[in-house]
């Protein structure tokens, strides 16, 4: 293709060449600008006159700048532009080590979750920072944005998120760890949710008139056996063992896997069960797989049994089964433990004050008794001496 005429200017090193306006048949000149940097010759566009707003006098005011090195050439630029996009690409940002962190967790039933409070409270606030940017005053200000809408218990969530994207990292060599440590909000996490009997008499009636059997079953169970909801999810049958009756739990809360009794209740409820083709679980979800959700069909049962909107069906019922047991004077602490699969004694020293007081009803117990026999010895000898 041949070379276009280039056309002279009434400015020193400033030309044009005749074109089009692109899309049109409009005539445009295009300008460019000649001149001299390191002892080479620098022959660049400056601008086109319509597109650009061009004009000889401002190319060369643009070729002036070049020569008194106020402003890059275009291939400075360039050159400028692409080390900037290498030196982007190789920064390990909270939103990069995002993405490789979501890589290596193929499969994992909690990123949906985790990719959502992300998306939610992280992305925009930190994402384009490096690790080694942040500073504490930025995880505060994040903490205490969040704390004025969300529960402690989220932004422990969403802060505990941040923390595994840079340990991440860090375990990988791809960013140093963070110098400064992480404060998460402090949760209460001592709730412990019980129901009068009353209230418990009407949620099991509501239980047995909805529609939704499955649920149902997965709630007698949680009042029965004290089995999370999640657990009761990824129950299959080869874990439920009739014949010496106890129940597998696999991997309760990422503890090792346990097993626990199936008492009377529990087994009448699981033999009550039709067993879905093709499906090795006892709750199934859609198609056989998983069961992901409970939550529309549980919550129309808290609301049909008039309990409040705070009581949460299937760990309140949990809840319900280990306060039963504890206040009942007859299980100690560490059967209780072993029943509700706790990896340590912590967690279920939260029900440690009502088998106290039914330890404590047993001794009252025994000072009515003493007392009323110290009181007939008393008696007897009042009436001795008045003799």
């Amino acid at each position: 293709m041949a070379a276009k005429q280039r056309f002279k200017t009434d400015y020193p090193g400033v030309f044009y060449i005749e074109s089009t306006v692109p899309g049109t048949n409009k005539p445009e000149k295009i300008y460019y600008i000649m001149y001299r940097k390191a002892g080479k010759l620098v022959e660049e566009k400056a601008g086109r006159q319509f597109q650009d707003d061009m004009t000889p006098a401002r190319a060369s005011g643009k070729r002036s700048a070049r020569l008194e090195g106020k402003e890059q050439s275009n291939a400075e630029k360039r050159q400028f532009e692409e080390e900037a996009k290498r030196a982007e690409q190789n920064r390990w940002t909270i939103q990069k080590l995002w993405e490789e962190y979501k890589r290596h967790k193929p499969g994992s039933k909690a990123l949906s979750t985790d990719e959502n409070r992300y998306e939610l409270y992280i992305k925009e606030a930190l994402g384009k920072k490096e690790p080694a940017e942040l500073q504490p005053l930025d995880v505060a200000r994040l903490k205490s944005k969040l704390l004025k809408t969300k529960s402690p218990q989220t932004v422990k969530h969403v802060l505990g998120i941040l923390k595994r994207i840079i340990n991440y990292g860090a375990n990988h060599a791809l960013c140093p760890p963070l110098p400064f440590k992480i404060q998460m909000p402090r949760v209460d996490n001592v709730k412990t949710e019980d129901l009068s009997h009353e209230q418990l008499k009407k949620l099991l009636e509501a239980i047995e008139a909805d529609e939704n059997k499955a649920i149902a079953a997965m709630m007698k169970m949680a009042l029965y056996s004290g089995m999370r909801r999640g657990e009761m999810f990824k129950l299959k049958w080869q874990d439920v063992d009739f014949n010496r009756g106890f129940i597998e739990i696999v991997h309760p809360k990422g503890g090792k896997s346990q097993k626990i009794p199936m008492n009377a209740a529990a087994r009448q409820v699981l033999e009550g069960i039709e067993k879905t083709q093709g499906s090795p679980f006892v709750f199934p979800g859609e198609d056989g797989e998983q069961r992901v959700s409970a939550q529309k069909a549980s919550r129309r049962i808290r609301e049909r049994a008039g309990l409040p909107k705070d009581f949460r069906p299937f760990h309140g019922l949990r809840h319900v089964f280990a306060s039963t047991l504890a206040s009942s004077g007859q299980v100690d602490m560490y059967v209780l433990q072993r029943l509700l699969t706790h990896k340590s004694p912590t967690m279920t020293q939260r029900y440690a004050h009502l088998r106290d007081d039914a330890l404590r009803g047993g001794s009252d117990v025994a000072a009515d008794i003493f007392g009323k026999v110290a009181s007939a010895i008393e008696i007897g000898a009042k009436a001795n001496k008045g003799k």
